[in-house]
């Protein structure tokens, strides 16, 4: 048996794109094999969002080559697009396949494998030329819930990001191949679809027939190919007020939003070149809560960007502090080669970006443990996960609003939709519930 083995870094689009690959080879007669063993080809996708990113992608190449010496290494993603010589470095490495021949690596593998060749690194198209590059069939993954990448690449060249140089400019799926795939997907048993992208909100601005994110939502909420979707991610300008109205109850888009803040000071924004301020942020999340107060609204937020002073840190904070969030990721910042950031003054002490994101931490705990406690009696829409909680053994089931609830109930329920009650919360944030049926 012909076996391979991915290892996966950064975003959902990678993992996305992973399972794609993976779904591949198993058509071409591969066999994933997790406990790598006797494994012939490894694949290493790649991030390159931060340096630090770059140098784990690195460290996972070398560690491979060295564990497995005689197995073939191929190694793709963000950070070999970005920074395909320093990969050429690494010994043993057999080819680096780029971003728009992603979706064709096992047919590479088998030219490697079968053939003896190698394939050709291509440099990515930063020009309009870019085209949209899918899967043909559905991808599956291995989760309850499927990921659908509708969007690819990014046209903000935001000064701390790289993104841009290694995915290039938006690219879009075309409307009726991401109705086909949702349709699909309801068919094979799934009953959420998360639609994900490097800047989703750029759907359907590059397409020959142009549309928009919103229209594309309109569609798909008419024709309901699939029980429920979900953003992985919007912008705060490209939150529509359209796009609010399809997130209330009765329609198909979950009550759940993520939404990028990155800094809550005017000035470091537009350090930054993010096209907002922070007061138009902040009426952005304000009317999501206003028009639908139980939705779950989380907030990226980037600590430490050069010059950034304790006034414009105390400005972020005091501004999500008193906005309805739900959660934050909080980043601190790296310094990221080849981003205009890298060579920006006043690069910030590690020390006080550490302290700092420690406070941003300690703020998501009290937001977090506030939604929780909002929830706490209400029935809430939610759907059972395949996997159990691996520390409890219990159910888990994610709400429309985001929220994981454990559920002390029989496994027959597993990748179900249900009804919940949300019932108590330990010290550790681990939501009990139980399903009314």
């Amino acid at each position: 048996m012909k076996k391979f083995h991915i290892v996966t870094l950064g975003c959902k689009v990678n993992q996305f794109e992973s399972d794609g690959i993976a779904q591949s080879l198993e058509k071409q007669g591969w066999q994933q094999d997790n406990c790598k063993k006797d494994t012939q080809v490894f694949i290493v996708n790649t991030c390159a969002v931060t340096s630090k990113a770059g140098m784990q992608s690195r460290q996972a190449i070398r560690k491979l080559i060295r564990e497995n010496p005689k197995a073939k290494v191929i190694v793709t993603g963000c950070h070999a697009q970005t920074d395909p010589a320093q990969i050429k470095q690494i010994d043993s490495v057999d080819a680096i396949v780029s971003h728009k021949d992603k979706t064709q690596i096992a047919d590479h593998i088998t030219t490697i494998c079968e053939q003896g060749g190698s394939p050709e690194f291509h440099e990515v198209d930063h020009g309009r030329s870019n085209t949209f590059h899918g899967f043909d069939q559905t991808v599956k993954g291995k989760m309850t819930r499927a990921y659908l990448k509708i969007q690819d690449g990014c046209n903000s060249f935001c000064t701390y990001c790289i993104v841009p140089y290694a995915r290039g400019s938006s690219v879009s799926m075309p409307e009726d191949e991401v109705l086909r795939h949702l349709e699909k997907l309801q068919h094979q048993g799934f009953n959420e679809v998360i639609l994900t992208g490097i800047h989703t909100g750029l759907y359907g601005l590059d397409l020959d027939r142009r549309t928009t994110l919103d229209a594309l939502l309109e569609k798909i909420d008419k024709k309901r190919p699939v029980h429920r979707i979900r953003l992985s991610s919007i912008e705060p300008g490209e939150v529509s007020n359209k796009m609010i109205a399809l997130a209330r109850p009765g329609h198909v888009l979950c009550n759940h939003f993520h939404i990028p803040l990155q800094s809550g000071d005017n000035d470091i924004l537009k350090k930054m070149k993010r096209p907002y301020s922070a007061a138009s942020f902040e009426k952005t999340i304000t009317k999501i809560n206003k028009q639908i107060p139980d939705a779950g609204i989380g907030v990226d937020t980037l600590i430490g960007f050069p010059s950034e002073t304790e006034q414009q840190f105390e400005n972020t904070y005091n501004l999500i502090k008193r906005l309805p969030v739900s959660y934050l990721h909080v980043f601190p910042f790296s310094k990221r080669k080849g981003t205009p950031a890298f060579e920006f003054k006043g690069q910030v002490d590690p020390l006080v970006i550490k302290e700092r994101c420690r406070r941003m931490r300690l703020l998501d705990r009290e937001k977090r443990e506030a939604f929780i406690k909002k929830n706490l009696g209400k029935t809430l829409k939610a759907i059972v996960q395949n996997k159990p909680d691996g520390r409890t053994g219990m159910l888990k089931a994610v709400t429309s609003n985001y929220l994981t609830i454990l559920l002390d109930e029989n496994h027959r329920f597993k990748g179900k939709t249900l009804d919940l009650i949300p019932e108590q919360c330990d010290s550790d944030l681990n939501i009990v519930g139980k399903a009314l049926i």
